[in-house]
Order: C-alpha cells, then structure tokens, then sequence
C-alpha cells in the first residue's frame, strides 16, 4: 500500500505499423527508490516505519486518528494498534489530547517525521541518481535504450521541477547529482549534455565566472536559463540568537553546518566571506556539512546547528526563518552544436512551457520568468569574454 523500498514502474508505448499483428514494443521505465528505515529494541521485532510515518502526517493534518486513518487508506482498528505497537516500543505516547484541541502529536512522533524528511534530505540525490542509472541500464538489457539527454547537476528545487515536466512530456534524462564544479567539467569533457551550475547576481559574479571558466568555452558552449533563485542564511523560528548577516558567523556561540567541497553554494560562501573580514577558521562548524539545501535545513531543525546557508525554499519547507543574502542564476550549459538535436530542443520547449514556470514560480525564493532563454556566454556574463 505504501512504498517503502525501490519501487519500479513500467509504461509501454506501442510504436510500429498498428495493421501488424506483433507490433514492436518501446519500453521506457521509471524507477523510484525511495529511503525506508526500520526501528527496534535489542534483538526484538523491528518496526517498519513507513505506514507509521504516513499515519502521523496525516494526524498532524487532521488533528484526528479517525480522519488520519481515512486519508492513508486504513481502518481505524488497525491504525490504532499500529500506534499502540509503536508506543510499546518506545515506551513512550505518540500521540497528546486536549479538550478543544483534538489529537495532537507527541514530541516523539514529531521527531520521528523530522527523522524521516532528515533521512530524505541526505540520501534523495544519491537514490535519484542510482534511479536514473538503473532506468538505463533496464533499457539496454532489454534492448529498448533511447537516447537519453545526460544530465549532471547539483541537487536543487528548479532542477526536480524540470526532470518532473521532462519524464511527463516524454523525454528522457540520464541523471547524476554532482557539485556544480564537476557537473561542468564532465560537460566539457564530453561526459554529459547539460551541465547544472549557478553564478550570483551582483559584484560577485566575475569571480564566480571566472572560477568555471576554465571548462566553459565561449565560442563552444552556450546557457540555458533555468530559474533565479535567493540564498541566505537558515535560522530558528524567531531567530532566538538575532543573527543578522554574514558577520555573525564568526561568532563563538553560534554553530554552522556548510555544503560539501565544489558545491555551488559553498563557492558563493566562500566569495563573499572576504568582504565580511571572516576566514574559515573563525567559523565554528565550517567543516560540518550536507549534500543538499535540505539537509542543512534538517539538520538545524533538528538543533545539531544554528545556522547554516541555502536556498530558500529548503528554509521554509523546514519551516525555519530566512534572511536572504544574494540572489543568483541557475543555467544548463550545453555544447552549441548539441543544440540542434530534437531531444535538445524539446529540453527548452520544457523549460519555456508554462507549467513548467507555474511549478518553478511557487517555490518560495524562485523566478521563473526568463526560463528557457538561450545565452551566450558574453550574453550571460559582462566577464565572460575574459574567461
């Protein structure tokens, strides 16, 4: 009933002439690997997580057992000792009553959700990425391959939406998660089609360009704009500890969670540090870091750090509070001479089509209003020429 291991979809399109009795089949699949985790004590049976997990949400929405049992598709006798069993486990209530109040979630439960969006937030690139791998693969062995568009990008929000509007219209994409450094190394290389990176808006852009100009030709290579999106700084509800800038970094209270080495957004940190008189070494936490914008915002949700630095969008899904700092472009750089494929030019008609911006406009901190355009490197980048 509810996934909780890899998960593999089949679609069949029949292609060939339909009077043909044995028509040939193209198969294209879509395979979804999706984190599941089990809990138990010692040596005794483990809870699995999943059905759980999806009973509290739905609880939290509804503030009642009966409806939250109704929404996932159980009978209220069997969500009820599905609670029981847990809190047997634990030795501890899920769940918390109050006249006026309905049913309300117990802090265990609410840090076992916060378990499993952490869980999520950390090992979603790598699974997506095993997916893609794997859909390929599957293919080939079956001899069914079509030629995909390979795509190297860091993990963001803009980049989920287009491989979501991709896969529907048909196209598809061979997807590895990596940093925004080697995403376009690999493109120059020959190693992917489009390569994922972001540039901030503003006086810290010729240094951002200048870093991947080293991959990036501009008479061979050309941008497709994907999204502008607002980074700044994840804090608590409230702000308890009044940060305000990136000056507060340097304090000794405070305790940060970065990106990994070669990530985009760790890069515009480190341009912009100069400018606020702040070395590495006087940030606490500089060396703790996570895969994605998500993760960072988990991790301080969970109080494992203060304070750390993303996108909006993961601030608020976490419901943290955000103070923006720098807005930037997302492109897809592509080689010019790729342009001229098909399946390249059904990438752009993906990204100028209107649901693709509807979906990209209502993620908090992101415009879509010039998705699609394509750019030359000078068009992009007054610094580009001198790259």
């Amino acid at each position: 009933m509810f996934p909780c291991g890899p998960v593999l979809s089949l679609f069949k399109l029949t292609s060939g002439n339909p009077s043909v009795q044995y028509a040939t089949l193209e198969i294209m699949f879509k395979v979804r690997i999706n984190p599941h985790w089990e809990i138990s004590r010692g040596n005794g049976e483990p809870l699995d997580t999943a059905v759980l997990l999806s009973l509290l949400r739905a609880i939290d929405d509804t503030g009642s057992i009966a409806r939250a049992a109704q929404v996932v598709g159980l009978s209220y006798r069997y969500a009820w000792g599905l609670l029981r069993e847990a809190e047997a486990l634990f030795g501890h209530s899920l769940m918390q009553t109050g006249r006026g109040r309905g049913t309300q979630l117990s802090p265990l439960a609410e840090k076992l959700i916060w378990a499993d969006r952490r869980v999520a937030a950390r090992l979603t690139p790598t699974l997506d990425s095993l997916a893609s791998e794997l859909e390929t693969e599957l293919s080939k062995t079956l001899g069914s391959a079509q030629a995909s568009i390979r795509l190297d990008a860091s993990h963001g929000f803009a980049v989920a939406a287009f491989l979501k509007q991709a896969t529907e219209s048909g196209l598809p994409i061979d997807l590895r998660y990596r940093n925004s450094s080697d995403a376009v190394a690999a493109l120059s290389r020959g190693e992917s089609d489009l390569a994922g990176f972001h540039v901030p808006l503003g006086e810290f852009e010729a240094l951002s360009v200048e870093r991947y100009g080293k991959w990036l030709d501009p008479k061979s290579h050309r941008l497709i704009h994907l999204a502008v999106r607002t980074q700044g700084l994840f804090v608590n509800p409230g702000n308890p500890l009044g940060i305000q800038s990136l000056k507060d970094l340097a304090r000794a209270d405070l305790r940060f969670v970065n990106r990994q080495v070669g990530s985009g957004t760790r890069m515009l940190l480190e341009l912009m540090l100069p400018s606020q008189d702040i070395t590495p070494g006087k940030i606490n936490g500089y060396e703790t870091t996570e895969f994605t914008h998500s993760a960072v915002a988990a991790f301080i949700a969970s109080g494992m750090a203060d304070v750390g630095f993303g996108v909006q969008t993961a601030a608020e899904r976490f419901k943290l509070d955000f103070i923006p700092i720098a807005r930037e472009r997302y492109f897809f750089a592509v080689s010019a001479d790729a342009l001229e494929q098909p399946k390249m030019r059904q990438v752009i008609e993906v990204m100028r089509s209107e649901n693709f911006r509807a979906m990209v406009q209502q993620l908090p901190g992101y415009d879509a209003t010039d998705s699609g355009e394509l750019l030359t490197l000078p068009q992009a980048f007054q610094t580009a020429g001198k790259a």
